[in-house]
């Protein structure tokens, strides 16, 4: 067996070393691991920026799929030959965020899947929908999962209602997917026509290049006819908060995702406040989230592109080619022998 151990930070850090078959536990599960994708949490880890002070060496990666090859005599609910996923935060079951449910943090606190086997405990696993590749169900649990409690757990988005959707990362993809799920019109942005042309493939309504149109959020207002989005899934952060605010209908909900613009900048509180608006910061979330997505998910054909399929020893070449950017659709690896 192999894995894959962050020994220092940055991508040179990274090595394949050999791993030991160890047997489950008590409460334990083994499992193959098949596949996994890449987040841009999982960049920021490796370049110890998420986490300064993470622990090394450290497997990385946060969301992986594969088989249970074993399990421990108490364990119920899972069984040899079950596909299941990873947990982003194993040890946030339900109820709100609290400071002990979010400290394990998979491929940063704790060990990750980039590696061919693992032991964990039963419940940082749970069952993959039907019907899904390896490949897509490794995209499941931080970027799916995401999106599904941005949109359906807070945004509480209904049938009819306008979702504002930046960029062409994981989570905007499966975003799209849950949107169209939902019956909502869509309003994309990307700096790039060709991706935006690939977003309409997939279904997106209206299209918005912000490098070409750098207030693009009143021109979403406007072609709303004035009316302004419901919700706005924010993944730019310092740069974009006031755009997104610009596009926002009165009463509206912002998904504050992720800081890629900047973590910090003066917040347009009297903008807030003259639309009633909501402005809600979204980790993840946790395994009941996860089990109702799954449940969504089961047996239909929803999924995200996938753009490349490496292998496991090519991480860093995976790392550097999220972090340029030039993908559209999840990064995989590919977790057997080759």
């Amino acid at each position: 067996m192999k894995k894959v151990i962050l020994e220092s930070f940055g991508l040179d850090g990274l090595r394949v070393v050999d791993d030991a078959v160890v047997e489950p536990g008590p409460g334990e599960v083994r499992v193959r691991w098949q596949a996994a994708s890449l987040n841009y949490h999982d960049l920021a880890a490796v370049m110890g920026m998420a986490n300064p002070r993470m622990p090394l060496p450290q497997v990385p990666l946060s969301d992986g799929a594969g088989v249970v090859e074993a399990v421990a005599a108490d364990v119920t609910g899972l069984t040899p030959g079950d596909v299941v996923t990873s947990r982003f935060f194993p040890d946030w079951q339900a109820g709100r965020p609290t400071l002990e449910r979010l400290q394990r943090v998979t491929g940063e606190t704790c060990s990750g899947v980039l590696r061919q086997q693992q032991v964990v405990t039963a419940d940082a696993l749970l069952r993959a929908p039907e019907g899904m590749s390896i490949q897509q169900a490794s995209t499941l649990p931080c970027a799916a999962l995401t999106a599904w409690r941005a949109l359906v757990v807070e945004g509480k988005v209904q049938p009819g209602q306008r979702v504002l959707i930046q960029g062409s990362g994981g989570v905007s993809h499966w975003a799209l997917v849950f949107a169209r799920l939902l019956g909502a019109r869509t309003y994309v942005t990307s700096s790039s026509d060709e991706k935006l042309e690939q977003l309409a493939a997939l279904g997106a309504d209206e299209l918005f290049n912000y490098r070409t149109q750098p207030e693009w959020g009143r021109a979403v207002r406007r072609a709303t006819g004035g009316e302004g989005v419901d919700m706005v899934v924010e993944v730019g952060g310092a740069g974009t908060l006031a755009e997104s605010l610009n596009a926002l209908a009165i009463g509206g909900h912002v998904s504050m995702i992720g800081v890629l613009t900047g973590i910090a900048s003066t917040v347009p509180t009297a903008r807030i406040m003259a639309l009633n608006a909501t402005v809600k910061g979204i980790t993840v979330g946790h395994a009941d989230h996860q089990r109702a997505m799954y449940r969504a998910l089961d047996g239909r054909d929803l999924s995200v592109p996938v753009s490349h399929v490496l292998p496991m020893a090519d991480v860093a070449e995976a790392l550097a080619l999220m972090q340029s950017g030039a993908h559209f659709g999840k990064i995989c690896l590919k977790l057997g022998d080759s």
